[in-house]
């Protein structure tokens, strides 16, 4: 299907938002309006309240948003995970059921994907979903669940088959997380934060029709979570709101909004390393004049330069309409050796004071923060390791990593957590 001009879709996005946008709307009246016009997210298909517009021109679209500071569709937090899944693998039911409520942000999303035994082994995912009068049973727990505190929704890979190799047992859902069968508790990290949790499932109860795509296919659903996943990884989680210190009901709503969304987020900019803060510490403490320290300044800059280009080139991808691919593993392994870079200069910069937290310490504890919490960037969203499989057998590619037990049901795999019982 042929597109339209870039001059003619600014035009009619720009002529629209003048028509409709009002900053004194509620915000939920105000995403209602923009679901339905398309324009909220134009390169979504036309039947699921998009526009079937490319990437490229999509990109045009947002330019008109900010230019007159509308505010945009519900984007924070998982929730863009869940939508992007479910268009490309979700049922009818499902796309009808929960992208206008994504878009909206009248629910609040988490993934349940991680296991205490099966982190980077993902496959090995051993929560149990077994069907029994008409419905999906689930029992097991998961871990690093970030939101599943807030959450309304979440999307599970539970094993229903362990008769089989074990990426092949594994199926995807939608599981409802206010309901007797799921208890959240939070985790309590070392910098402080408590932004994960540990979710138990006991005869929690899933609609047959909350299964996305076909019994026995999670790993490939999971697969296109894990991408889009590791793209954001790469490009950066939001700084702010779209309505930062402007005036308008609107707004006030979705300050509020990205608040409660993105407070579990709050420690990741120090999870990064803060390169943005050497220079300053270093001017600051007079380490600016040691040669030794201006040397590795010099190298974590340099690195972190050539990361912002790789996130530019995973950006310009998307926006050539190309799926999510093995860039997103180069961006956030580059990412995780910024952070290591970064705490060890911070650390160079004020020596044993960066161990210090509280009002007389080194920016308030900030640079102690860091130090504790980038050891996270090497393990969040897929471990180093896992990012350099990847990058060696889909990128240079280089024979695949030998595994054990993929030829054999997995239930006689040796395991080193104790099995689900059926229920």
């Amino acid at each position: 299907m042929s597109q339209p001009t870039q001059e003619t879709v600014r035009a009619e996005a720009r002529a629209w938002l003048e028509a409709n946008w009002d900053p004194d709307l509620d915000l939920k009246t105000w995403r209602a309006k923009l679901v339905e016009s398309g324009w909220g997210m134009p390169a979504w298909p036309k039947e699921w309240h998009g526009k079937g517009l490319s990437a490229a021109l999509a990109a045009v679209v947002d330019k008109e948003f900010r230019a007159l500071g509308a505010i945009g569709v519900a984007r924070s937090g998982p929730r863009m995970l869940a939508a992007a899944t479910l268009l490309e693998h979700g049922s009818d039911f499902l796309k009808e059921k929960f992208l206008r409520r994504i878009l909206t942000g009248e629910d609040h999303w988490c993934q349940l994907f991680s296991e205490p035994g099966s982190g980077s082994d993902l496959a090995g995912a051993m929560t149990r979903a077994d069907f029994k009068d008409g419905q999906w049973i689930v029992n097991g727990q998961k871990v690093w669940t970030t939101s599943a505190h807030h959450a309304q929704y979440g999307f599970l890979l539970a094993r229903t088959d362990w008769n089989v190799p074990k990426h092949q047992g594994l199926s995807y859902f939608i599981i409802e997380m206010e309901q007797p069968g799921v208890l959240v508790q939070p985790l309590r990290q070392m910098n402080g934060h408590a932004s994960f949790n540990q979710v138990f499932f006991t005869d929690a109860v899933v609609p047959t029709e909350y299964l996305v795509a076909n019994l026995g296919e999670g790993w490939k659903v999971a697969t296109t979570t894990l991408m889009h996943e590791r793209r954001a990884a790469a490009e950066g989680m939001a700084s702010g709101p779209q309505s930062a210190k402007r005036v308008g009901k609107a707004y006030d709503q979705e300050r509020a909004e990205f608040a409660i969304t993105m407070e579990p987020y709050t420690w990741y900019p120090q999870r990064a390393g803060r390169p943005d803060l050497v220079i300053e510490r270093a001017q600051a403490t007079g380490r600016n004049t040691d040669p030794v320290v201006r040397q590795e300044i010099a190298k974590l800059l340099t690195l972190h330069r050539a990361a912002h280009w790789t996130q530019r080139r995973a950006r310009a991808a998307q926006q050539l309409g190309r799926p999510p691919g093995p860039e997103g593993s180069l961006g956030k392994l580059v990412g995780s050796h910024v952070a290591r870079a970064s705490a060890n200069v911070h650390t160079l910069i004020n020596a044993a004071d960066a161990m210090l937290t509280g009002d007389d310490s080194p920016m308030n504890g900030i640079i102690a923060e860091i130090l504790v919490s980038t050891p996270a960037a090497s393990i969040a969203g897929g471990t180093d390791e896992i990012q350099r499989n990847i990058i060696a057998e889909r990128v240079l590619g280089m024979p695949k990593e030998p595994l054990t037990g993929m030829d054999r049901p997995f239930k006689d795999v040796p395991k080193n957590t104790v099995q689900p019982r059926e229920r």
